[in-house]
């Protein structure tokens, strides 16, 4: 049984009207945050960066598909990996039916990984999904934005993700928290091959034939675009995790 306090409507309604005005507030500095986050000063990008896609080879500028604004999703979806990583799977499950809102306002949504375009588009395929998905294989842009890390980067303890110098290598003992075996198991690699990849997202304009970059977030950054934790919070047990818990689409027992 959950231990829970319970209470009349009347007590309910009240404590609901005290945390409305929280909410409240807190929407309202989202809402200053997305301000500022407009305001940022946009960055030419003059790297010519090259990408397999659906329609053949690609600039970055083609990724625009027509649109004024682009949106790349950094899947982490290695060239050793033999699958997708659950966690962007289950980000994906909830951005791939926004793209076609978001190409009508004038916004391309697109993934971008570093695993042949062969791969990706038989791991879409798998899982039912239509977004556009660059392959970044051979090219540098990952790295560039910060989302790929080379073996000797990693090794050295000085991995730079998320705005910071970060050591994401094991432990001295070599025992890993099971977790983390898991999901490096769940894409068919070991933990430290997985984690040469990092989550995150881009955002790029494109104004009078020149590409800027105008924003990236990493780690919990992407925590608003993984829609199934929005609902979750919302849930009378919020987010009651136990380790790794969560699975591609088709992976889960039926129930």
């Amino acid at each position: 049984m959950i231990d829970h306090k319970t209470g009349t409507r009347q007590e309910w309604l009240a404590a609901r009207l005290e945390l409305l005005a929280e909410e409240k507030e807190l929407t309202r500095h989202g809402d200053e945050v997305a301000r500022r986050r407009r305001e940022l000063p946009w960055v030419r990008v003059d790297e010519q960066y090259t990408f397999d896609t659906d329609d053949g080879r690609a600039t970055l500028g083609d990724l625009f598909a027509g649109r004024s604004q682009l949106l790349v999703y950094h899947f982490m979806f290695g060239p050793d990996y033999e699958a997708g990583c659950p966690s962007c799977s289950a980000i994906a499950d909830g951005f791939d039916g926004s793209v076609v809102h978001l190409a009508n306002h004038d916004v391309t949504l697109c993934a971008v990984s570093q695993a042949p375009l062969a791969r990706l588009q038989a791991y879409r395929q798998r899982m039912g999904w239509s977004f556009p998905w660059a392959s970044s294989y051979g090219g540098t842009f990952n790295h560039d934005f910060h989302v790929t890390h080379t073996r000797q980067e990693w090794e050295s303890g000085a991995v730079d993700y998320n705005f910071r110098s970060m050591d994401v290598r094991p432990s001295p003992s070599g025992e890993e928290p099971p977790m983390l075996n898991q999901i490096a198991s769940s894409v068919g690699v070991d933990w430290p091959t997985y984690r040469q990849q990092g989550p995150g997202m881009s955002a790029f304009v494109l104004d009078d034939g020149v590409v800027y970059h105008t924003y990236s977030t990493y780690e919990r950054g992407v925590d608003a675009l993984w829609g199934m934790y929005q609902w979750l919070d919302r849930a009378p047990l919020g987010r009651n995790e136990s380790g790794f818990w969560w699975r591609r689409h088709d992976e889960y027992d039926q129930r």
